[in-house]
């Protein structure tokens, strides 16, 4: 039987989900919001990565900003700076956890199965078989529904997100322990921040690594400088949430003038704008440990020892690579029919264009009451929502406006 219905659903919890919740329940909106706590840092990334963003870029957010990251660590004694230091997974996690009892205690650990029309709204269905009615549904659902994996790589498994402990080919979201990888032979597939990281972490694993990309250059950040810089730096290269440089700096400031852009331009600067880099940690850990395959396209195939991978050179060298086990850190890629829990007649609804949802300047669908934040919202309101620091902009706004049109 469905429950009476309440004004907003969440799904997701982590650090859209939960800095959207704690701005309504400031302002006294009625919710129920769903799912793990910081899942995809929890279940997703593999222990000893270090967060790409900086220390202040690092937070969730709480009207008032009262309980940062910095004022985390503060209280547990942590190290922390700014933007020195990078930013332990394990201790973002500890954080987002803090932040849920402390600004969402009401979370429901499950997720949520089923998303379809009602006359009232949406029906939604949990994990548990509860049924319920929402006036209006936040998907905040992180970056794992978008994984991508090459279909060059993913002919090798019966499908893309196969089981990483039986599979050829994985993706790198499918991770969080590498030691059973020690003594075997490893193909990392990507040049960007999964790559390095993976490459890094699976050689101190005791893993024979080669690290796989058509672009002929790895392009490690360099470590930050310490405040103050020199003014012409600062001019030249402002910091921002997003990194350093005009690029970043703009779509951290002006996300509702990047929404203006045109579609394909924004597509195209969501893929190009603090696109694949690893950071500066990772450096040291990667070159001259790890085995490297740049500027190569590749042809991957099954034999009956594992995976064989056929690189091919602009200039037309080749060369053959045996390897136990493939992981494409290929990155994710935004596609509406990925969200399997939205009803197809409820996706068929929803404007697109490639496949990516049109959102207004609401965050809102153009199936009204339907709201998408996140990466699901990074081609309408640009590389901001790549990151935890797009909450920032989004929690406030999209509460503001829920508040404002409450039934």
């Amino acid at each position: 039987m469905t429950k009476q219905g309440i004004d907003v659903a969440i799904i997701g919890a982590g650090p859209y989900g939960l800095s959207i919740a704690a701005h309504l329940r400031a302002r006294n909106v009625a919710f129920r919001i769903f799912g793990i706590p910081m899942s995809s840092w929890r279940n997703h990334m593999a222990a000893g990565t270090f967060l790409k963003s900086f220390g202040f870029a690092s937070s969730l957010y709480d009207p008032g900003s009262t309980f940062t990251l910095a004022h985390f660590c503060q209280e547990q004694g942590l190290p922390y700076s700014d933007v020195i230091d990078p930013v332990p997974l394990e201790m973002f996690v500890a954080y987002g956890l803090e932040f849920q009892r402390r600004f969402v205690p009401d979370l429901e650990e499950t997720d949520i199965t089923s998303v379809t029309v009602a006359p009232e709204g949406f029906a939604l269905t949990s994990q548990g078989g509860e049924q319920f009615l929402a006036r209006r549904v936040v998907v905040a659902a992180g970056i794992t529904h978008f994984g991508h994996i090459p279909p060059e790589l993913a002919k090798l498994s019966a499908n893309g997100r196969s089981d990483p402990s039986t599979s050829l080919v994985s993706h790198s979201s499918q991770h969080t322990k590498l030691d059973r990888f020690s003594g075997h032979t490893v193909a990392v597939i990507g040049a960007g921040a999964s790559a390095g990281d993976l490459a890094g972490l699976l050689q101190e694993a005791g893993a024979d690594v080669h690290l796989v990309a058509r672009s002929n250059e790895i392009h490690f950040h360099e470590p930050p400088q310490t405040e103050p810089r020199p003014l012409s730096q600062r001019i030249l290269s402002p910091r921002s949430g997003l990194g350093q440089g005009w690029p970043a700096r703009l779509c951290a400031d002006l996300p509702l003038v990047y929404h203006a852009l045109p579609a394909d331009l924004r597509l195209r600067g969501v893929q190009r704008v603090n696109g694949p880099a690893p950071g500066w940690f990772s450096k040291s850990k990667v070159v001259g440990h790890v085995t490297m395959h740049l500027g190569v396209n590749i042809t991957a195939s099954k034999n009956a020892n594992g995976a064989h991978l056929h690189l091919s050179h602009s200039d037309g060298t080749t060369k053959d690579l045996h390897v136990d086990h493939i992981i494409a850190a290929t990155g994710y890629k935004v596609q509406l029919h990925r969200l399997g829990f939205l009803d197809p007649d409820l996706r068929r609804q929803m404007k697109t264009f490639k496949d990516v949802p049109v959102l207004n300047t609401n965050f809102e669908s153009s199936v009204p009451g339907l709201y998408l934040v996140g990466l699901a919202a990074a081609p309408s309101f640009g590389p901001l929502c790549r990151f935890a620091y797009g909450a920032k902009f989004t929690a406030p706004r999209i509460a503001k406006h829920l508040a404002s049109t409450t039934g």
